[in-house]
């Protein structure tokens, strides 16, 4: 495990009395459009100016069977319902999500050491990376609730200590993603500009927002304002499709009343390079399994 680096400057200033808009003031590929690796230098393009990137089949028919079947066993197993790294839905009480699941599983495990995977995040970002975070999502149908509006480098740079906009997420299909069953929606180009949001950190702020987003959350009319300027595309999909996203992208999913579960499992890279310091915004960082101090490289 590698140590903390020093403290820097908080070039995205949040949590405060006002809401703030702030320019980016980093790359979005960090190698330029013509890095090396699974993207073509268009899909780099493409990513760098909507901050996302949809790939079709990244895992096959197989292997989505391989990881559903584990997702099914570790939601299943009164032992990771009772650990702390599993996130309980509020209305059913079925779990919801389960965290640092490549440290549990190591069929999840292999996952992110896939070349498929992890050669994408490096191609991104430039260097060797990471697991900032990693989750299965589960969103079982009738009434599965979804999750607000929100840049998740906003959280991640004011709760965990994460200095710049150099990470990456990818969330993968285990089920169909239909138009109707709480999709990832996100506001296209919207990742070109940080949104302060108003209100400071309560401590332990992360029981709550696992369940709920609360701080953190955008204001009305800057969602409407991000909305009219860059529109809002939803992300369908069969299982095995994977979205990648800019860290700082404005995205939300809604609840899902349908009767077709959506899962998911999300990986979070982040650059060695752009390793977690102490929290920009709150009173004390977020526990290891939701943000990690282990910066060793992805291998």
């Amino acid at each position: 495990m590698t140590a903390a680096p020093e403290r820097t400057a908080d070039l995205y200033p949040t949590r405060g009395a006002t809401e703030v808009a702030t320019p980016r003031q980093d790359p979005v590929v960090w190698a330029g459009t013509d890095a090396p690796g699974p993207f073509a230098s268009a899909e780099l393009a493409a990513f760098e100016r909507d901050g996302f990137a949809a790939v079709g089949e990244l895992i096959t028919p197989d292997e989505v069977a391989v990881y559903r079947a584990e997702l099914d066993r570790l939601v299943d197993d009164p032992r990771i319902r009772a650990d702390e790294r599993s996130i309980v839905e509020p209305q059913s009480g079925e779990i919801r999500s389960v965290f640092e699941v490549h440290r549990i599983s190591e069929v999840f495990a292999r996952l992110v050491r896939d070349p498929r995977v992890v050669d994408r995040a490096r191609q991104i970002l430039g260097s060797e990376v990471y697991v900032h975070q990693s989750r299965i999502n589960v969103k079982p149908g009738f009434g599965a609730s979804g999750f607000y509006w929100h840049s998740d480098f906003e959280t991640w740079h004011a709760e965990d200590g994460m200095p710049r906009m150099r990470a990456v997420s990818v969330s993968i299909a285990l089920t169909e993603n239909y138009d109707t069953n709480g999709g990832l929606m996100i506001m296209p180009g919207s990742h070109t500009s940080f949104l302060g949001c108003a209100g400071e950190t309560p401590k332990d702020n992360y029981k709550k927002s696992l369940q709920m987003q609360d701080a953190g959350t955008p204001s009305d009319d800057a969602l409407t304002d991000f909305a009219d300027r860059h529109g809002i595309k939803l992300f369908t999909g069969r299982a095995g499709s994977a979205t990648w996203f800019d860290c700082n992208c404005m995205h939300g999913s809604g609840d899902n009343i349908t009767p077709y579960p959506r899962s998911n499992v999300f990986i979070v890279f982040n650059s060695v390079e752009n390793a977690a310091v102490e929290p920009f915004a709150a009173p004390v960082r977020r526990p290891d399994f939701i943000g990690a101090r282990d910066f060793t490289p992805v291998r």
